[in-house]
């Protein structure tokens, strides 16, 4: 029981991370968005390396223990391209311009790097210093705030798979899991700007905006208790374990999500925040620490 608080309290800390981003928002200059693109540069380096060398060869072997030689490596192969539909279709279903998993737009990556935008200017008041709110353009509000609540619905329903796969991660292997657990807590910064921002700038109200950027982290280990009670519930031993097949199904369902996520979202994220090669800094730094840490645990 003890290892399922731990996992628990682990993937309560990777969603809690948007409310990071919430504060950078508020108080970071502009030009430190050069942080946001190494460290989701440097999330995706972690989820790439641990996707690729760790977990999917978890998975592979506990299915080859299981079903033999050819057949454990098929299925866990299928399992990888499951994981990687089941995001692609959670992707699909949530609109383009509230999607946290698309590129940001022109107008957003001139706002990071400190250019007026159409819909707010942040720039002015950023350069001289002033406290007092930024107000959106006149009849703007409106849309400002949906945007914020639009995206932090669709970062919610993101993170139900990222929280299963942090929460199973951590069940497996604690050391494994604290790794993807920062992965994940970096991954969410911008997520918790993305909806810090339009919310802050629609209402003139920080604390509104901190809480809905909070609200849309909970929503990963909500989803990853709701997923691990359900799976245990339909498909637990007597014992109350999730079989050793059934875990590198789930394994092998994890890495595709997790390299679905570094290459659909984090590197373009990245390299959108960032100038030069801050996002291949981020991805080697990402690499190197994972397999550093992984050889130390040996």
């Amino acid at each position: 029981m003890n290892e399922v608080w731990f996992a628990l309290g682990l993937t309560t800390f990777a969603g809690l991370a948007t409310g990071i981003g919430s504060i950078i928002a508020f108080t970071a200059k502009l030009s430190s968005y050069r942080f946001l693109s190494v460290a989701t540069g440097f999330s995706a380096g972690v989820m790439l390396y641990v996707s690729f060398v760790e977990i999917f060869f978890k998975g592979q072997e506990s299915l080859v223990a299981h079903y033999g030689d050819p057949t454990g490596y098929w299925v866990n192969v299928a399992s990888f391209f499951g994981g990687m539909l089941v995001i692609g279709l959670i992707d699909n279903l949530i609109p383009e311009e509230t999607n946290p998993h698309e590129i940001p737009a022109e107008a957003e990556a001139d706002l990071l790097h400190g250019k007026s935008s159409s819909l707010w200017d942040i720039g002015k008041n950023s350069r001289s210093g002033s406290k007092a709110p930024v107000k959106p353009l006149p009849g703007h509000e409106k849309k400002l705030m949906r945007m914020g609540l639009f995206t932090a619905l669709a970062i919610g329903i993101h993170n139900f798979p990222e929280g299963l796969a942090t929460f199973l991660a951590a069940l497996e292997d604690p050391s494994l899991g604290v790794a993807i657990a920062i992965a994940i807590a970096l991954h969410n910064i911008p997520e918790g700007v993305s909806v810090s921002v339009p919310i802050y700038y629609a209402t003139g109200k920080r604390r509104t905006a901190f809480f809905y950027s909070l609200l849309s982290g909970l929503a990963e280990p909500i989803g990853a208790g709701i997923a691990y009670l359900g799976i245990l519930f339909f498909a637990g031993g007597p014992d109350g374990v999730l079989p050793p097949q059934l875990m590198g199904i789930l394994f092998g369902g994890v890495a595709g999500i997790m390299v679905y996520i570094s290459l659909d979202e984090l590197l373009p994220t990245s390299r959108a925040y960032g100038q030069g090669h801050d996002s291949l800094f981020g991805l080697v730094g990402g690499m190197a620490v994972m397999a550093l840490s992984l050889l130390l645990m040996k």
